[in-house]
């Protein structure tokens, strides 16, 4: 039952068009697209504000001399690899973060780095500024949620004191400086929530989905747990219980002959019965094939049939479980006919229509009848052989029997589930 479990689930996965997924790494298609999405936006804005930042930084830097092409290089190196990294989509999370932690610290060293060098003015930004928020960004792709916060809110503080401090506590800054960290704050909780719930939202999409495939795989092993069930049930009522009644009621020569033939007929079915687990292929076949093949059945129970023939031009190939499926239900309702009505006006017909495409067979005999509503649950000749043999291949079975005889009508349309 795992096996069977596990491989329906496999089944299920590779019927969603879109997905390439198995039962081994199910659950992270959304996951892996937002993803994605997200480190492609990161990596083409870092590109954008990158690339404003370094043009800065080459035309009037802030640091002294010593300090400005050490801190370049400490700062543009980290960040081209983390945005090459985000576009091509390989070791996005290792780069980002690099470059989140290289940034506070060479951010903590500015105070240092600025002594000596050129004043600053409250209206120029240093060219630094422009990467605060690809730090907090790079930290949405690198951390998880808690240092995320962290980075949103320690980095726009610390770069508001060490931008203070550069001025040397001029109270000059303290607006233009607030007006800098605060849209650092809310650039970054924004961006932080939007990623949160982008997140949030593929998790959820991935569990509602697995547990949508782990829901139909369920169900498609217990059907095709009772399908076996049913298909074993017919197997041995068809060919063993068939045979040891035809055995025990035989007191004529033909009847005796029927029950030699019915007990071949289940030692061969018993020696084969893994092999016809399915019941045929699913090849299809010409509806005419439906008849000869329920001559030929019949014939080896040794009852001699003709089957009537009223197939219309353009009449549907039937797929070959079905017709499986229809002829030995047909069979079935022969034998049946023989053991209970002594084959009294036994007629068997094969009928066929182009539209709506379908076959129909019909068994009658002229027999005393019975009593479809009074037969017991644990008789499996109707239940079994004939009404779910049909319905386990999307066809419709019959029964109409009073004293004047019963006819057994299996149908199936080409519409019906192939």
């Amino acid at each position: 039952m795992a096996d069977l479990r596990r491989s329906v689930l496999d089944e299920a996965w590779g019927r969603i068009p879109t997905s390439r997924e198995s039962q081994a790494d199910q659950g992270s298609f959304t996951q892996a697209r937002i993803e994605r999405v997200m480190t492609l936006i990161v990596g083409f804005g870092s590109l954008v504000l990158g690339a404003q930042a370094f043009a800065a930084a080459a035309g009037s830097p802030d640091e002294a001399a010593q300090w400005h092409v050490p801190l370049v290089v400490a700062i543009f190196v980290p960040l081209v690899a983390m945005i090459v990294a985000c576009i091509v989509g390989r070791f996005a999370r290792i780069f980002s973060g690099i470059f989140a932690v290289v940034f506070v610290l060479t951010l903590s060293v500015w105070p240092v780095a600025t002594a000596g060098g050129p004043a600053p003015t409250p209206t120029e930004d240093p060219w630094i500024f422009f990467l605060v928020n690809v730090a907090t960004v790079a930290s949405i792709v690198a951390f998880p949620i808690g240092l995320q916060i962290a980075w949103i809110v320690v980095t726009p503080l610390l770069y508001g004191v060490v931008r203070l401090l550069q001025a040397g506590g001029d109270g000059d800054f303290v607006v233009t400086v607030a007006l800098d960290v605060s849209f650092a704050f809310i650039l970054g909780s924004v961006l932080i929530t939007l990623g949160w719930m982008y997140r949030s939202i593929a998790t959820n999409v991935d569990r509602a989905r697995a547990a949508a495939v782990s829901s139909y795989a369920s169900a498609a092993a217990t059907a095709a747990t009772e399908n076996e069930r049913v298909a074993v049930a017919a197997l041995m009522h068809d060919s063993v219980l068939g045979a040891l009644l035809a055995a025990e009621r035989a007191t004529t020569p033909r009847e005796r002959t029927l029950a030699v033939s019915m007990a071949r007929e289940a030692l061969t079915r018993l020696a084969n019965a893994e092999k016809d687990a399915l019941e045929g292929s699913d090849e299809p076949v010409p509806a005419v094939r439906l008849a000869d093949d329920i001559e030929a059945a019949a014939g080896e129970l040794g009852v001699q049939l003709h089957v009537v023939r009223q197939l219309e031009e353009g009449t549907p190939r039937v797929p070959g479980r079905v017709a499986r499926a229809l002829v030995l239900a047909a069979l079935q309702a022969v034998a049946n006919a023989v053991q209970h009505a002594d084959a009294q006006g036994l007629t068997v017909q094969v009928t066929g229509s182009a539209s709506p495409g379908g076959v129909a067979v019909r068994v009658r005999d002229t027999g005393s009848g019975f009593d479809v509503a009074a037969i017991a649950p644990d008789r499996l000749g109707i239940r079994g052989s004939i009404h779910a043999r049909l319905a386990a291949v999307g066809g419709r079975s019959d029964i109409d029997s009073h004293a004047g005889g019963t006819t057994v009508t299996l149908e199936w349309e080409s519409g019906d589930r192939w």
